[in-house]
């Protein structure tokens, strides 16, 4: 005989971790992961464990694509999911933000920030990377980098848990 059918659906949630390369977004997610007994998704650990190089970008995205396809299902059936993409653009959060309320899940954005110096000398200490990011690289990048304005924060449901890892 099989278990009943649950009558309420399990609250499900997205966590969008944003930020740039040495914000100390995976410091937090993986804090998060622990804490709310999350699965996090991050393109690089991905890559890494399947030695593909992290520049790769056509690649990134199609694991992007698959960890998306994955993060529904598992929101679908109650989970908390971590997206920890960088997310640096409005229009990449809004696209989760909307896949994943159209699934009824709750969604929260949480921002890792650090001054320039502070990403420079964390992303040359961890030296994670191959080949290495650069400098001008990075000051590209946080020309690029959109952060999340009030009105798009008001967007988003109250964090279960602070940013605090």
């Amino acid at each position: 005989m099989e278990p009943p059918v649950p009558s309420q659906k399990p609250a499900s949630r997205l966590i969008i971790i944003c930020g740039l390369p040495g914000a100390g977004k995976t410091t937090l997610a993986r804090s998060l992961e622990k804490r709310l007994s999350a699965i996090r998704l991050n393109p690089d650990d991905w890559m890494t464990a399947l030695s593909i190089n992290l520049w790769q970008e056509a690649v990134r995205a199609r694991i992007e694509a698959l960890q998306w396809a994955l993060a529904q299902r598992l929101l679908e059936t109650g989970n908390i999911v971590i997206i920890e993409w960088g997310t640096w653009s409005r229009s990449e959060r809004h696209a989760l933000w909307a896949g994943a309320r159209a699934l009824g899940a709750a969604v929260e954005l949480h921002t890792a920030t650090a001054p320039l110096e502070e990403l420079w000398l964390r992303i040359e200490q961890r030296r994670a990377e191959d080949p290495r990011i650069t400098r001008d690289q990075l000051v590209e990048w946080e020309h690029l980098f959109e952060p999340p304005s009030e009105e798009e924060l008001s967007l988003y449901d109250r964090p279960l848990i602070e940013d605090v890892p």
